[in-house]
This record gives C-alpha cells, structure tokens and sequence, in this order.
C-alpha cells in the first residue's frame, strides 16, 4: 500500500511514522514534509506545496497512490479532497464544504445552534465599529476570534474592552487574513480538553480526549500559540462525559451536516470547554487531526492507522472492531524557535535528536529542514512525546528527550502536564 500524506508540521510526520510501523504499508510520501520525514525510511518529501493541486493530483495518478490523508485544514478549506476524488483518487478528509466546520467559524456556530450543540452565546460583525460597540455592551472578559484559518492564533481572550478593541482593529486590518468579519464569543471559563473523533459520515468513533497548553508562558500565560505542549488521555473527560460529548456534539454535528447534503469523511475535532461542576460547552470544531495532539494521540493508538482511514474513506467504519489502545500515557512537549508566536529566525542548526530517541522518546519534527545539516524551518521546531505506565513517566520521558536537543534560542514550557502530574491513567 502507498500512502501520499500532505502536509510538512509535526502531525504529519506523526501520520508517516504511524503509517510506516504496519507491514501493509510499503511506502508513504510526504507533499512537502519536513526534516524528519526526510529521515523516516521508505518516506520520500515531494517538492509540492499543500495547495499545489495540480502537481499532487498528477502524482497520485502517475505513482499509483492508494490513499492520500490531507493532514492542515489550508487545502482542505481550498477542496483538495473535491479535486481528488473527481480523478478516483480516494482521500481521507472532508470536502470544502465540509470543512466550513473550521475554515468559518459563523458558519460552525449556525451549525451549532441549528444541531443543538451547547455552545458559547456568539455575534457576528461585518463592520469594526459595530463590534466594539457590542464589546462595550457586553463588557470583559471577552472573546475575539477571526473568521476564517488563522493557524490557531485568531482568538483573542480580551481580559479588558481595549484589548478586545485592539483585536477588532486587527482582524479588520488583515493581521489574520481575509477574515471578512468577527465573532465575538461571550468568555467561558473552565479547562479546555479537545475531543478528536474519525468518521465516515455515518459512524463516529472517537480518539483518546488529549488536553492542549495554548499558551505560550508557564501556568498558561502569555499569547495563543498552535500549541506548546498535550497529553493523554486527558483524565478530566471522563468516561460518562465523553459519552456525552459523542452523543450531544458529535453524532448531532455528522446528523445535522447529513441533513445539509453533506458528506463528511475525515476528522470531526471538536474543543471543548469543560467548567468545574463538569458541564461543557464547544468553543470550535477542526476538520482534520489536531496539531500535537496527534503526537500524542498516535503512540498510544494499537489499531493499523491505515485500516481506520481507509474505512472511513470507503464509508465502512461500523464494520470495524473497537479501537484498540495502549495503557497509560502520552506527553509531548513542544520545543520552539525563539520569539514564536511573533518573529522568530529560521536556519538554526539542530544537535541531539539521535540521543532524544535513543531515550525511547518520539522526536516529531514540525518546523525543520533537512539541507547538510538539520536546521530550523518554523515556529513550533520539534515535539517530543514520552510514553508510559502513568503520566509522571511520560512526562518525565518527554522531558530527559528534549534535554539532548539544542539549538540557538530553543524555547519550550517547563510545566507541560503541570494538571496530571501524579495521576495514574488505566484505559
């Protein structure tokens, strides 16, 4: 079996490696890849950017691709899955109009609303104006979110009305990109945890529920980042309430998109705000595996990857047997470029990964380039997953790894997993 994976950030090279562990799977291509799948063996990078349709599509057809997983929520937003299935090709990922779920954030809250899905009491503004005259109205704290794809950093926790005002002005001015108009999100309070489930359009089956760091700084301070470190399986979605999650948000979601004509086959992510006395509501949905929550999902997952995608691609999910896991736990940590999320330099040399892994630890490669040397290529550089019995163990694992790596201005959070530290997990 040979598999084109798009994509070039940490979950990618994850999705490679996974697929690369099954004896069915004799080959797996990365379009683009990055500095670790360049390493992985029978992996080979493809000079073809995620919105290169054309030069993907002809390489599909001319290398006889067996299945094609689109791993960044940019092409599937832009109709890959569309243009590749009208060649036969089969693909794992919704179609552009499924992934409207992420890619409009006014369109995944009119869903929400037309579903039932419990959700954050939300407005839609076309004008700046209008929407800093609701901000006063409603007072802060306050969210500010773009509209459109912002690679996780279009949200904006305004603690104050001026800072939800400055986030006002930003998205208007283009700082997010072509957001068109704002949401604003009354602020809810709680811990987040996201619930990543694989679908065919009929049947859901859920991952392990991981649990995200956003922020930048230590104890969850500072700017929203893609995510500086995860882990699982998040113990605060219990058993009883990912039930409930499944029932009241993901097969509501598939439901009401059916109801829509549309037919959604990939990754329904669904993030979830979890508040004290355990109630949730949904802050947003993702169309595609989450970024690093991948990283730490795939160790622990038992299952062939390849069987799950393909099942849900040819719309046979049902006929699968459950989902098999690994006991314990997963951390990974993030390790990124200095000044990330704002600027950062790239080219810096990369020394230690080999003793990283000889740990046992899984070093994913995100932002990296493979010239003569390995050297960074972005933000969020490396994550690094520790697997074990327990959380501590994981932790720790994931910790001893990043302590080999060393480049110029490496920066990552001490604290990744500061909330499970000392809790066994059995699942």
């Amino acid at each position: 079996m040979k598999v084109l994976v798009v994509g070039s950030g940490g979950r990618e090279h994850a999705i490679a490696w996974k697929l690369l562990r099954s004896p069915q799977v004799e080959q797996v291509f990365c379009s683009p890849g990055n500095g670790g799948t360049a390493m992985l063996e029978r992996c080979q990078n493809l000079p073809l950017s995620v919105e290169d349709f054309d030069g993907i599509g002809e390489f599909t057809r001319s290398h006889d691709i067996d299945l094609v997983v689109v791993g960044p929520e940019v092409p599937l937003a832009l109709g890959i899955t569309d243009y590749l299935q009208q060649q036969g090709t089969k693909v794992f990922g919704p179609t552009r109009a499924g992934a409207q779920i992420e890619a409009s954030k006014a369109w995944a809250k009119a869903l929400m609303q037309e579903a039932q899905i419990p959700t954050a009491k939300a407005a839609v503004f076309h004008q700046a104006a209008a929407a800093k005259d609701y901000v006063k109205s409603q007072g802060a704290p306050i969210v500010v979110k773009a509209n459109g794809l912002a690679a996780g950093k279009g949200v904006t926790v305004a603690e104050t009305i001026d800072q939800a005002h400055s986030a006002i002005e930003a998205i208007f001015q283009g700082q997010f990109g072509k957001a068109g108009f704002v949401v604003i999100e009354e602020c809810l309070t709680g811990q987040e945890a996201s619930v990543l489930a694989l679908t065919d359009g009929l049947t859901i089956r859920p991952l392990l529920p991981a649990q995200d760091h956003k922020r930048i700084g230590e104890g969850d301070t500072g700017e929203n980042t893609g995510g500086m470190g995860v882990y699982a399986p998040a113990p605060i979605v219990t058993p009883e309430l990912m039930a409930e999650v499944e029932a009241k948000v993901l097969q509501s979601a598939i439901a009401t998109l059916k109801k829509k004509g549309i037919d959604y086959r990939g990754v329904l992510y669904a993030g979830l705000m979890i508040s004290p006395n355990g109630d949730f509501k949904v802050l947003e949905f993702n169309c595609r595996f989450g970024d690093p929550e991948t990283q730490a999902i795939l160790p622990l997952l038992e299952t062939p990857l390849e069987d799950l995608l393909l099942a849900c691609v040819e719309q046979r999910l049902a006929q699968m047997p459950p989902l098999a896991w690994k006991s314990g736990a997963a951390a990974c940590v993030v390790v990124a470029a200095g000044g990330y999320p704002g600027t950062y330099e790239k080219g810096k040399v990369i020394t230690g990964i080999d003793s990283a892994e000889a740990t046992g630890a899984n070093v994913f490669h995100a932002g990296t380039k493979l010239i003569s040397d390995l050297v960074t290529d972005g933000g969020r550089v490396l994550g690094v997953t520790g697997t074990g019995e327990n959380f501590e163990q994981a932790i720790a694992l994931a910790y001893q790894a990043v302590n080999c790596i060393k480049f110029e201005k490496m920066y990552y959070r001490r604290d990744i997993g500061y909330r499970v530290k000392s809790k066994a997990v059995n699942f």
